[in-house]
């Protein structure tokens, strides 16, 4: 692409991850951090190891990244391309097309409460909500101006659940009317999380773009993923507008596959297409896109699955380069 395109693209690897946990101990260092903050973008493999205690890199890495660099919003396009078997009945490319924003920064994730009398049969457990004007109506806007910039159906609907998290949901909701006031070409629609996920199974179409919490948004881009072909197509942005944005792939690392050559590799690539939108390469991003289409509808790749794609995973990769 940076051929092609006539872009160049310094790309500095870094050592983080399972490996070097279990090596050093270390997750993510004070100084790596620092310089990562100087970085428009970061691409991000896949984390996740059996031999590490579940939550220690998720949250010591991931979450850490998303908090300290300020990644406010992730985005997660629900596209299902041509060729690509959809686990919903009589429903094709046309019907899944559909972008998630989430709030990325606050919410549950804050690890926000706390335990009293832990361990004892009067333990409590609290976990609280944060969400702020701020955090809400920075999240809001983005989603608005996405909506116009996509030139699709040019609706948003407010996920959440304003009949029982009647606080948090109601700031949500008032900080959304309040901002589609300023933007009267976007049609506004709101539905409870527990609606959503029966539409995006029932009637997908009718959506455009969504903009939801941090919890929501974590559950419904899962149910987004499956819907559009599974984790091996999906891919997501973790976005700061103004600074350093992440780039991944939705699904996790699958250490059983490690060494096989048998991996799905395309949510990885899209994931890469994401990132150079990002950094303003939009015609490379197309083009990857298109390659990744053209080998799902010739059939080229037969399957989505790890170990079924009829090719290996290097394959995979030198096919969807020869079609750019």
């Amino acid at each position: 692409c940076a051929k092609k395109f006539g872009f160049e693209l310094e790309l500095v690897n870094y050592d983080l991850g399972a490996e070097r946990y279990l090596r050093t101990g270390e997750i993510l260092p004070d100084s790596v951090l620092a310089e990562l903050r100087k970085f428009k973008a970061i691409y991000l493999g896949a984390i996740g190891d059996p031999r590490v205690k579940p939550g220690i890199l998720e949250k010591g890495l991931l979450l850490r990244l998303r908090f300290e660099l300020d990644e406010y919003i992730n985005l997660r396009p629900v596209k299902l391309y041509p060729g690509v078997d959809c686990p919903l009945k009589d429903k094709g490319p046309e019907d899944i097309d559909l972008v998630i924003v989430r709030e990325n920064t606050e919410g549950l994730y804050t690890g926000s409460g706390g335990f009293l009398k832990k361990g004892t049969p009067d333990e409590v457990a609290i976990q609280t909500s944060i969400n702020t004007r701020k955090g809400v109506e920075r999240c809001i806007r983005y989603a608005f101006d996405y909506c116009r910039q996509r030139q699709k159906n040019k609706k948003l609907t407010l996920c959440g659940k304003t009949n029982v998290l009647t606080f948090a949901f109601d700031l949500w909701e008032r900080t959304f009317q309040e901002v589609a006031r300023e933007y009267p070409d976007i049609t506004t629609d709101y539905a409870h999380v527990d609606a959503i996920t029966m539409w995006l199974v029932k009637n997908p179409d009718w959506f455009d773009v969504i903009v939801t919490d941090n919890m929501f948004g974590d559950i419904i881009t899962d149910l987004g993923a499956m819907i559009q072909g599974g984790l091996g197509i999906a891919a997501g942005g973790n976005i700061n507008p103004q600074g350093t944005s992440m780039f991944e792939p939705i699904g996790g690392s699958a250490p059983k596959y490690t060494g096989k050559n048998v991996i799905n590799p395309l949510a990885a690539i899209m994931a890469g297409a994401m990132l150079l939108e990002f950094l303003g390469e939009p015609e490379a991003a197309r083009a990857i896109e298109k390659s990744v289409i053209e080998a799902l509808v010739t059939k080229k790749i037969k399957s989505l699955a790890a170990g079924k794609m009829g090719m290996g995973t290097d394959a995979v990769g030198d096919l969807i380069a020869s079609g750019i």
